[in-house]
């Protein structure tokens, strides 16, 4: 499959990740283009990724054979409307925007156009990411691999059969990356409170959260499995994993993701109107 021409409108922090990911995988900076309405957002994608950069969102996505849309969900409907003349039929519609469903899109962009709409989260700007991708009916064989080539840029890229899932996916990892972050302040609290200097509890939580995470991607077995294998009987690590349980921990989870799931529903009927 030839590497498709990618025109991004919006060059904030997202766009620049999937660019840097996709010059790193050896994509030509020719068949790369973004457009921003801050000239210093332009001259700095320029100059980091030697790409073509424009203010007007036309002039970027002519010639373009996919079009990443990477703006604000709050203005999509503004912009998708004012850019709706300037695309070719058979463009493809990437959508890195939350919230924003497929017939939203359609109804701002017109209606026959394939588009594939993802769910990314923030650790695709180390490119260790982790999307969900859903593409409607318009969206050819070909096309489905340059999305999924373009998310794989920044990480792990998966695709989804029905575009409600997208509220799961949003719940699991698009919120995700906050959940790790929350335990890993309160892990350093409680060190802190046990009697470790700061800089000493922080240190041991983040390599310890990294030691796990890897253990996790690398392991032949699931992270129950993993959990019993250092958890021995009447040992420290039972007296924790108890103490989180009775505290009702996995029910807690299982609210939390709840409610950002519907809460991805709502924005997603908010933002469609």
């Amino acid at each position: 499959m030839s590497t498709p021409r990618i025109a991004f409108v919006g060059a904030g922090n997202m766009a620049a990740s999937l660019i840097g990911g996709l010059r790193a995988q050896g994509v030509d900076a020719a068949l790369l283009r973004a457009s921003d309405p801050g000239a210093e957002q332009r001259a700095r994608i320029s100059a980091e990724h030697g790409i073509e950069v424009f203010a007007d969102n036309a002039d970027a996505v002519s010639g373009a054979d996919v079009v990443v849309l990477s703006i604000k969900p709050q203005v999509m409907k503004t912009v998708c409307q004012a850019l709706a003349p300037s695309l070719r039929d058979g463009q493809l519609i990437v959508s890195i925007a939350a919230g924003i469903t497929c017939a939203s899109l359609e109804n701002w962009l017109g209606n026959d156009r394939p588009i594939v709409r993802c769910m990314p989260n923030t650790p695709a700007l180390l490119r260790e990411g982790a999307s969900g991708l859903y593409a409607n009916a318009n969206v050819s064989a070909v096309q489905r691999e340059q999305a999924e080539q373009l998310l794989s840029a920044v990480g792990l890229a998966l695709w989804l059969d029905e575009e409600h899932l997208i509220d799961a996916v949003t719940a699991v990892s698009g919120s995700g990356p906050a959940y790790f972050f929350l335990l890993v302040e309160a892990m350093i609290a409680a060190g802190e409170k046990l009697g470790l200097p700061h800089e000493t509890a922080a240190r041991l939580t983040q390599q310890t959260a990294l030691g796990a995470a890897r253990m996790v991607i690398g392991s032949d077995v699931d992270a129950a499995e993993l959990r019993r294998r250092v958890t021995s009987p009447a040992g420290t690590t039972e007296a924790a994993i108890k103490t989180f349980q009775a505290g009702g921990f996995e029910a807690l989870v299982e609210q939390a993701l709840g409610a950002a799931a519907r809460r991805s529903a709502e924005l997603a009927e908010q933002l469609g109107q």
